[in-house]
């Protein structure tokens, strides 16, 4: 007699999508990147619900011509995306702003609730120079900290919409130590956290203690996984993180860490309505190579059970 086949747990507060970067797509234009048009083909043709927008200019900024895109598609847009540099103090405000409107405008015209903020790297994202400390100073962090408050409560006053704070590789919240610091620093009503697997596992973190251990603080996940052959290369060489993507660091699920289905389980249990987004780091890639992945990747997560 064979025994049972083991059944997935329902995962019913997870809503699954995905997004530009898991089409290789990193900035607003790039020759090396496949047409908005193809990307939005093919994230419902592979199976997606939800998108986010991506980098900002990179699909269409009318609010009405989007709108009649992403509908005839079947698809609805989760989040918008902003890059800050916070830590740098007021002086970087009305820059900030003046990008952040724009996203939270056209992100708020989509139904979405989210802005995913990333903080600015310490690297340049193309050439990997080094352009700051890797580490801030008190003053900074306090930057930081009041910054972010100041922005999320401004983006729900204005906007109606939650910011996500996004811990990432080669920036300044990155590893466990500073992603902690960041939490206990800020206020848990004004600013929640977008958990990236694939960025926490690769400056090292456990997302499944994170989810335990500040739970509340997660309104957001990003889904994706580290190769732990190339990322051990990577931290031993001290390779930037753009070399690194281009290395193949971040992989397919389910061949790399961390395990998907624990992770998937532990946000269940916080017994809240997320967003999972599939982000699958690969610039640039061969414009044929994305949407098989993505596929695979639909698939894999439904027999998870989401």
């Amino acid at each position: 007699m064979s025994a049972p086949r083991a059944v997935a747990p329902v995962l019913d507060r997870i809503r699954v999508g995905s997004a530009p970067d898991s089409w290789g797509v990193w900035f607003p234009e790039d020759e090396r990147q496949v047409p908005w048009q193809r990307f939005l083909d093919e994230v419902a043709q592979a199976g997606y619900e939800w998108i986010e927008l991506g980098p900002y200019g990179y699909l269409p900024t009318d609010p009405a011509v989007l709108h009649d895109e992403i509908a005839r598609r079947q698809l609805k847009v989760s989040a918008g995306t902003i890059f800050t540099s916070l830590h740098q103090g007021p002086a970087v405000w009305d820059k900030t702003w003046a990008h952040v409107s724009e996203v939270a405008t056209l992100t708020r015209a989509m139904g979405a609730g989210h802005l995913v903020v990333i903080p600015s790297f310490w690297r340049d994202d193309k050439t990997a120079e080094e352009i700051e400390p890797r580490e801030l100073t008190t003053e900074q962090w306090r930057h930081l900290t009041t910054g972010m408050e100041r922005l999320g409560k401004r983006v729900r006053d204005e906007f109606g919409l939650d910011i996500v704070v996004h811990p990432h590789a080669d920036t300044h919240i990155d590893t466990e130590e500073h992603v902690a610091r960041f939490l206990d620093g800020t206020d848990a009503d004004l600013v929640g956290l977008c958990l990236d697997t694939g960025h926490y596992a690769y400056c090292g973190g456990d997302s499944v203690k994170l989810l335990r251990t500040y739970g509340e603080r997660i309104g957001y996940l990003h889904l994706k996984q580290v190769d732990p052959d190339i990322l051990a290369g990577v931290v031993a060489k001290g390779t930037p993180f753009g070399p690194a993507v281009q290395q193949g660091v971040m992989c397919e699920p389910p061949l790399g860490v961390p395990a998907l289905p624990p992770v998937l389980e532990a946000a269940q249990a916080l017994d809240v309505d997320l967003f999972a987004i599939v982000e699958q780091d690969m610039y640039p890639c061969p414009p044929d190579q994305p949407f098989p992945i993505a596929e695979r990747t639909r698939r894999f997560l439904r027999s998870c059970g989401a």
